[in-house]
């Protein structure tokens, strides 16, 4: 009822409200000024306005991150308390918490930024985006072909750091008069040089199945996510055989939309936790924690929705199943990846075990998966990404340098640049 909605959504307001202030609250009492670069060091910042949600965005760039760190001072700007709060405790770079935009601008007068790095398209980029003497670089936080991966808004960054043909391809098909040459520079996936971790289970004869589904989406066309329609299924069946072990990574946005969605997540979970109650050994996991990357190296194969995961995944180069979307209206690429792609039907998820034992042992499934890792990603060999990442940077900084020398001769400066009619 419209009176029901009313009230949910005016507690919703209230709740934030009250959030916000006790993490403000808890900032005012730690000190999280030790945790900012000195004054004159950062020459690479890393923009992230979000909340807690979108965390994982920001956290699959640790790795690589604190490795160009080395190379490159880096620094995380962050407008978020709450963000803040869990960054403090798990950043391995320095983290600088600029709530007003008077903040933003104190930083950057003090730092020689030679270009900022944004892991998604919050519109709060552009308080950051008003600056011009620095360059900026839309780096995403993953390779798929969701629509996301071809939206207009690539132009209105410098440069775009891109996986690799496969997306260079898809921005050439998708937008108009879009210099491909000189502004979408292929990296590979550095991330996929850092995909390691404790493993929460100790390994064994078992085949482990990564389960990693996406959110539900919040419109027909984005409708991926495949908790509902195969998940429930495909756990079951994997969790009855005693020879496999699941690990179940959900996206973290998972029900936030519908609440039957939820419910069977929540179903997953529980069914999990039953699993291994009953066999202790099989050691199933559920995982919603801050780290990935070991559960993409550890699987001997993966289930995901279409979603960065599967990207993430394909630069492993192994084993892969993809959850077709159940609705007709989900738009899917099909002339890339995904129209070669080893697809998972909803009504085939209760006979998961067999799928699974198919992809295990196919030899054309493999070789088509080495073709597709290749057109994606180039040169996935042990560190080839990251050398391409770190020769970008490296790229980008000469001509920083090379427009602050020209601006230096012309008599000009940095703060020239600095608006002052930002909105806070």
């Amino acid at each position: 009822m419209p009176l029901t909605r009313d009230v949910k959504l005016a507690y919703g307001v209230v709740r934030r409200m009250w959030t916000s202030r006790r993490n403000r609250s808890r900032l005012q009492s730690t000190d999280v000024t030790g945790l900012a670069p000195a004054a004159g060091t950062t020459r690479v910042a890393v923009y992230f306005a979000d909340g807690p949600v979108n965390l994982y965005q920001i956290r699959q760039w640790y790795e690589p991150l604190a490795h160009l760190h080395e190379t490159f001072p880096v620094a995380i700007i962050v407008r978020s308390p709450a963000t803040m709060l869990a960054l403090a405790d798990e950043s391995p770079v320095p983290v600088v918490y600029a709530r007003q935009v008077v903040d933003l601008e104190r930083f950057v007068s003090e730092q020689p930024i030679a270009l900022t790095l944004y892991v998604n398209q919050n519109s709060r980029n552009f308080q950051m985006m008003r600056y011009g003497r620095m360059w900026h670089v839309f780096v995403n936080h993953g390779e798929s072909d969701k629509m996301y991966m071809t939206t207009n808004q690539f132009k209105t960054y410098d440069y775009a750091f891109v996986a690799g043909d496969a997306a260079r391809q898809r921005l050439a098909a998708k937008l108009w008069d879009y210099d491909l040459d000189s502004r979408a520079i292929p990296i590979g996936r550095p991330q996929a040089d850092h995909f390691a971790g404790t493993l929460p289970y100790t390994p064994d004869d078992r085949t482990v199945v990564l389960y990693a589904p996406t959110w539900e989406g919040d419109r027909a066309a984005a409708a991926y996510g495949s908790i509902a329609t195969h998940g429930t299924a495909l756990v079951a069946a994997l969790l009855a055989t005693g020879r496999h072990r699941v690990i179940y990574r959900p996206h973290p946005r998972s029900g936030v939309v519908d609440p039957e969605y939820r419910a069977a997540h929540e179903s997953i979970v529980k069914a999990i936790r039953d699993a291994n109650a009953s066999d202790p050994a099989a050691q199933h996991v559920y995982d919603d924690g801050p780290q990935m990357g070991w559960q993409l190296a550890a699987a001997d194969v993966a289930i995901t929705d279409i979603s960065a995961m599967v990207y993430d995944r394909l630069a492993t180069g192994r084993p892969l199943l993809i959850a077709r979307p159940a609705s007709p209206e989900a738009d899917v690429d099909d002339t890339g990846y995904l129209g070669a792609a080893e697809w998972l039907l909803a009504a085939d998820a209760p006979d998961i075990v067999s799928h699974v034992t198919r992809v295990l042992d196919d030899a054309g499934a493999r070789e088509r998966l080495a073709f597709w890792t290749e057109r994606h990603f180039g040169d996935t060999s042990p560190g080839a990404a990251t050398r391409r990442f770190e020769a970008a940077v490296d790229r980008l900084v000469v001509r920083w340098e090379e427009f602050a020398a020209r601006d230096e001769a012309a008599g000009r400066s940095q703060a020239a640049d600095r608006p002052n009619d930002l909105e806070s």
